[in-house]
């Protein structure tokens, strides 16, 4: 006779919890809104749980609607955490007791409350402050799988002068570039800037001035001359204090995004982005409010396109790189490609490059969502 209770059956396994966190206090804030709208709305809801937390503009970690609608740019209106938090007080709290996964809400003057458990956190946030390995490290320590790089190549793939020194070590072509620390032109302007002075008569004008630690074509200019060169460091250093000059490189812009699979890291099929006509080069507002759009596949030849997604993927393990990369490059006038640079969080709409590549490889867009978790999932946390 068995012993079973019949009126005790198991309990049914629950669904992976996903906590999709997004905003941040960097400059690209609300494209990072726009990306989680559209991870929000491709997540299987039968097969995980969901849980949307933002991080406004000063930091603070708030609850949010699961409403992708207003997560979109409207208008020429670009969304904001602070728009979407159900409380402008409530903070959410992750634990950094590596034994548990609790998330807790918390108001002033009320008791906090428990959220529950999260099995995985996707972050979606871009640029400092998210991207570049604080929060990946604040996972590490709560013991939480993430999708995506770890601390290491979140900083590297984010602070473009140690990128390219990696790049360089590894034997990666590189185009030429200059850096300024915040303590160079803290202390002698005139200084620094004979310093780039000489490096556009070694490389020639035009230059492009950016922030070193910035993305989404944030904070960049175009100087065709020492007359715009004051007013491009300004803008720059607007989003970092620490700025990158590069020459221009003449040729064709060429993407190709790298996912992990199972056995290893693939690269896509690559994407052209063609000049833009009307903008002076491919920055903020030709991405993003003007809708830019690139070809894919590339035009390229079965040759040049072997070759760029072989350097990809060589580019990913460079970095250490885990989960997803774009990695993007030029296609010299000799025929030669050079790497520009990689984002560990790239633009992840429907209508960003990555996601496209990847769909003309035959990953559809929620297919590639999932392959993200599941990759995360089977990956610890901790020295891997």
């Amino acid at each position: 006779m068995s012993s079973e209770n019949p009126s005790q059956s198991p309990e049914p396994q629950r669904k992976p919890r996903v906590a999709v966190v997004f905003g941040g206090r960097s400059s690209e804030h609300a494209i990072s809104v726009v990306t989680a709208g559209a991870v929000l709305r491709s997540i299987d809801r039968e097969k995980y749980d969901v849980l949307p937390i933002g991080i406004t503009t000063d930091g603070r970690w708030a609850l949010t609607d699961d409403d992708p609608d207003r997560m979109a740019i409207a208008d020429r209106t670009l969304p904001s955490v602070d728009d979407l938090a159900e409380s402008t007080a409530g903070g959410v709290v992750l634990s950094v007791d590596p034994g548990s996964r609790e998330v807790v809400y918390s108001e002033p003057g009320s008791v906090p409350k428990a959220l529950g458990e999260v099995d995985v956190v996707f972050p979606v946030l871009h640029g400092p402050y998210g991207e570049d390995g604080t929060l990946q490290g604040l996972l590490e320590l709560s013991g939480v799988p993430y999708v995506g790089c770890g601390v290491l190549a979140s900083a590297v793939g984010q602070d473009k002068e140690y990128m390219k020194r990696v790049f360089i070590s590894f034997g990666l072509p590189v185009g030429p570039y200059v850096v300024i620390r915040p303590r160079e032109w803290e202390l002698d302007q005139a200084a620094a800037r004979k310093k780039i002075v000489g490096f556009a008569a070694d490389h020639g004008w035009p230059l492009f001035v950016k922030p070193a630690r910035a993305g989404s074509s944030m904070g960049i200019t175009k100087v065709d001359d020492l007359s715009g060169l004051d007013e491009a460091i300004e803008e720059a250093q607007r989003h970092d204090p620490k700025i990158l000059i590069e020459s221009l490189l003449r040729g064709r812009e060429i993407e190709c995004g790298v996912l992990e699979f199972e056995d290893g890291p693939r690269a896509s099929v690559p994407a052209e982005i063609p000049p833009v006509t009307s903008h002076d080069f491919y920055d903020f507002e030709a991405k993003y409010i003007d809708s830019a759009t690139g070809l894919v596949p590339a035009p390229l030849t079965d040759e040049q396109t072997a070759e760029v997604r072989r350097l990809a993927v060589d580019a990913f393990d460079a970095v250490s790189c885990e989960g997803l990369v774009r990695a993007d490059f030029f296609l010299q006038d000799n025929g030669e490609f050079v790497i520009n640079e990689i984002n560990t969080m790239p633009g992840f709409t429907p209508i960003s490059m990555y996601p496209r590549m990847w769909q003309e490889s035959g990953v559809e867009y929620a297919e590639l969502v999932d392959l993200l978790i599941q990759a995360a999932l089977r990956r610890p946390t901790g020295l891997r």
